[in-house]
């Protein structure tokens, strides 16, 4: 069987299993006062350009959202994201556990634009209703889209002259960039905070939480500590990062998985299918019929994502740091073959 399920299907990258395995038996600091992490997030700093921004390493994405967002928020505050984001889908209710609504606008692309935030913004009643103050953004987002650095700007700008906070979970980061033109400084410069996804791009478990905002910064480590969310062995998140963050190394995974997933794209279309959406990162989502589907499924894993009639749906597959340009070309000749047997 292979997996086209998702991107952290395998375990990490052998240079972090290494460096686990390299520094094992040396003695550190616990709650991210160990060396790892002090080294892992003066990379990072360089890599953004911004020495100022606070950095914290959590072991998820919806932990990081959850941590982020609850010690933004004041009790009758709410937040904003499409339908289709992920702490609005599939996050089971964590930022409403919290007390707080979010308020969710349909973006066909899965991405917000100013305008439909201010379909929120405006129809708020004074003092009736929970004040909108954060927006939350994905890139790249839960269809598989990205967003491109003069969308980015203009969302900031926005959100600047209505006093709402920016938030981009970057869970699939290195994927969207790598599509598009937005780059590290970019993020420092236009998000109130952003995070780093570690887990779907070739780390055990492990996001990075960065807050450009030095007036969220204050007591946000008491908020992970409450949450869970600081770990003892904060070495192991450390250790991790510090690897993906020598070099390129954490965006060449994102050029990787998308490349595959553009291998994909064309030899989907060439077998004469179309998708439901175009993408450019390592989530693409093929409409296929259900007896095509089902025949896959005896080999592959995936996703079947929206059924759209009696006989058609959408599915989506994803490539990893560990996809292979052989399973790509396997499951591209088994398409082919299976249309073929339709026909």
């Amino acid at each position: 069987m292979i997996s086209f399920k998702n991107d952290y299907s395998e375990g990490a990258l052998p240079a972090i299993l290494q460096a686990l395995a390299d520094t094992n038996l040396i003695q550190q600091g616990g709650y991210g006062d160990d060396d790892y992490t002090q080294q892992a997030i003066e990379l990072i700093h360089q890599k953004i350009g911004n020495t100022g921004a606070a950095i914290h390493l959590v072991s998820g994405g919806t932990q990081a959202n959850l941590t982020f967002i609850s010690s933004v928020l004041r009790p009758y505050e709410s937040a904003i994201a499409a339908t289709t984001g992920h702490i609005f889908h599939h996050e089971t209710g964590a930022i409403e556990a919290t007390g707080h609504k979010i308020e969710t606008v349909f973006a066909k692309d899965g991405k917000l634009t100013p305008a439909l935030i201010a379909s929120v913004v405006d129809k708020v009643e004074a003092v009736h209703m929970p004040l909108p103050r954060l927006v939350y953004i994905s890139n790249s987002t839960e269809l598989g889209t990205h967003y491109m650095r003069a969308e980015l700007i203009a969302l900031y700008e926005y959100c600047q002259r209505k006093g709402l906070v920016l938030f981009l979970d970057g869970a699939r980061l290195a994927s969207g960039m790598q599509a598009g033109d937005i780059r590290y400084e970019d993020l420092t410069k236009y998000t109130d905070a952003f995070y780093i996804g570690g887990t779907k791009n070739g780390a055990l478990i492990g996001e990075a939480i960065v807050i450009n905002n030095p007036s969220l910064q204050d007591y946000f480590s008491y908020n992970l500590k409450m949450r869970g969310a600081l770990l003892a062995k904060g070495r192991l998140l450390g250790i991790q990062f510090r690897a993906l963050f020598k070099g390129d190394t954490y965006l060449s995974i994102g050029a990787y998985m998308n490349e595959m997933a553009g291998k994909l794209s064309a030899g989907i279309k060439e077998a004469g299918y179309e998708f439901l959406i175009a993408s450019k990162t390592n989530q693409i989502f093929p409409v296929l019929p259900w007896k095509v589907i089902k025949a896959l499924e005896k080999n592959y894993a995936f996703y079947v994502w929206q059924e759209l009639d009696e006989e058609h749906a959408a599915i989506r597959l994803v490539t990893s740091w560990n996809t292979r340009a052989e399973a790509v070309e396997q499951f591209v000749m088994d398409l082919k073959a299976c249309g073929q047997r339709e026909k």
